[in-house]
């Protein structure tokens, strides 16, 4: 059977603990085991690197040396990783190689939660595979990304609540390798609300799935 280790805590609007839940059952119903803690002392396990999946649901907060050494070791060695939101790409600011690993850090969502699109760029890869553009209200990222990530859907920013950021096109989805792991991540996901929203939902639910192979 596989496995999944979730991971929440940090900052509480994003509601963590509702979101751990509604992951945690999505993952049960692909037949994965999965384990909830909500200490990030848990990426300090050495155990960690037999698991299939981890996902971080842990906006800011802190990381210990130990741990992300652990955590990112465990990825390179081919464990999955998969967040979203702020919950994996808000995490551990002050962490250089947790954010390497990710491959991309938020730094500004311009009028907070508004009306946006999200457009898909590869609609021939499996995640997004039967997804055209799509409506969506919630923040919209604005984030630092790794130029190696392979970006599966965009948004372009319209300038209204930042002018110099008009026209603008930022990743939203993408995937990429850390040493043997995959890494998935998709910016969507504000508040647990947002799993009722079946592009974000399906999209992260496949995005886990291939994370962990």
């Amino acid at each position: 059977m596989r496995e999944a280790l979730i991971v929440w805590g940090g900052w509480s609007g994003h509601e963590p603990e509702k979101c751990a839940r509604i992951v945690a059952r999505m993952l049960e119903e692909q037949g994965f085991r999965v384990y909830v803690e909500n200490t990030t002392e848990a990426f300090a396990d050495p155990t960690i690197a037999d698991m299939n999946l981890i996902v971080p649901i842990v906006t800011m907060s802190k990381i210990e040396k130990e741990e992300v050494e652990n955590l990112t070791a465990a990825v390179r060695g081919g464990v999955g990783l998969a967040g979203f939101h702020g919950g994996m790409c808000d995490a551990f600011r002050e962490s250089v190689d947790y954010q390497f690993m990710c491959g991309g850090q938020w730094v500004a969502h311009p009028g907070g939660v508004i009306d946006y699109r999200v457009d898909v760029t590869r609609p021939d890869d499996p995640i997004m595979q039967g997804f055209a553009s799509f409506p969506y209200r919630s923040e919209q990222y604005y984030m630092h990304v790794d130029p190696s990530n392979e970006v599966l859907a965009t948004t372009t920013f319209s300038g209204e609540h930042a002018p110099w950021t008009k026209g603008v096109v930022m990743p939203v989805v993408w995937k990429r390798r850390h040493g043997e792991g995959r890494v998935f991540y998709s910016s969507l996901g504000h508040v647990a609300a947002e799993f009722d929203v079946p592009e974000m939902r399906e999209i992260f639910r496949r995005g886990m799935l291939w994370a962990a192979r």
